[in-house]
């Protein structure tokens, strides 16, 4: 397991659905608490998502970092969006104790067909995609997240202070 979350990982190649300048793919899931979330619906907003398993160790150690820049920036209309390959995933309930052990406080959605893992022409998990309040992505970081691309991603698409 662990090879293969490495290998998973050590993805660094952007494909063309999500390389920056692109619109970012649209689509539906269906979220941990049963209610739907769609991208478009977030237009005007900047959001960030992230693709992530229960299984990866890299998307555990990165979760505080990421549910720290929501908290920071939640009053500039950041939206995070955690999204679980959950067609990858043994059982829903491995979702449901990751997410509360983590207290991950954002909309956590269920790509239970790995329909937008496809869209998204995924390489790896964890990645993150930044994508702006026109619905353009603006950067995309495949593989571990650190605070500092964190912050680089969010001075793509945060509103300039």
């Amino acid at each position: 397991m662990s090879i293969a979350c490495a290998a998973l990982t050590t993805a660094v190649l952007v494909l063309s659905s999500q390389a920056p300048g692109s619109a970012a793919p649209d689509f539906t899931l269906k979220t941990l608490t049963g209610d739907t979330a769609t991208l478009s619906r977030f237009q005007g907003r900047p959001v960030f998502l992230n693709f992530w398993a229960t299984w990866c160790g890299p998307c555990r150690t990165e979760m505080e970092e990421i549910a720290w820049a929501y908290r920071a920036h939640a009053n500039e209309g950041l939206q995070v969006l955690a999204i679980d390959l959950t067609d990858q995933e043994r059982k829903l309930n491995d979702v449901r104790k990751f997410v509360d052990e983590l207290q991950m406080p954002f909309p956590v959605l269920l790509d239970e067909k790995g329909k937008v893992r496809k869209r998204y022409v995924l390489r790896g998990v964890p990645t993150s995609v930044f994508i702006d309040a026109s619905g353009v992505v603006r950067m995309v970081n495949p593989g571990p997240i650190t605070s500092e691309t964190i912050q680089r991603g969010l001075a793509e698409i945060l509103p300039a202070r």
